[in-house]
């Protein structure tokens, strides 16, 4: 399986989660329920939208906002004992996609600058 597919996955995973958590297991007891999955679920709406085109710019997206979905697992994994497995799921998916995108950029490298004589 490539790189690109387990970070595809990853981000599927990732919004899958974020919907469980929220509307399923945990529903907010004081927020709108639209509310709160707008704010758990906008965040990954660019890289969902430029996946399919550009796998690779998708997978770039989506690691610069895991950085915020792996300080939110951290947070809630401290915080909150009885969502301690999903906040840890969280964290699992946010180090992957991150992980994958520095997989990928190992074997990258930059065409030569031309030198105008």
């Amino acid at each position: 399986m490539s790189a690109q597919r387990v970070g595809g996955l990853a981000l599927l995973g990732l919004i899958v989660l974020q919907i469980v958590w929220h509307a399923w297991l945990f529903p907010p007891e004081r927020a709108p329920l639209v509310l709160v999955l707008g704010i758990a679920l906008l965040p990954l709406l660019p890289a969902v939208l430029a996946y399919p085109r550009n796998p690779r710019r998708g997978l770039l997206l989506a690691g610069i906002v895991c950085l915020f979905y792996f300080c939110h697992g951290v947070a809630e994994a401290y915080s909150a004992p009885s969502e301690r497995w999903l906040a840890l799921a969280e964290v699992v998916l946010s180090i992957v996609i991150i992980g994958v995108l520095g997989w990928q950029s190992r074997g990258y490298k930059r065409p030569p600058k031309k030198l105008d004589a």
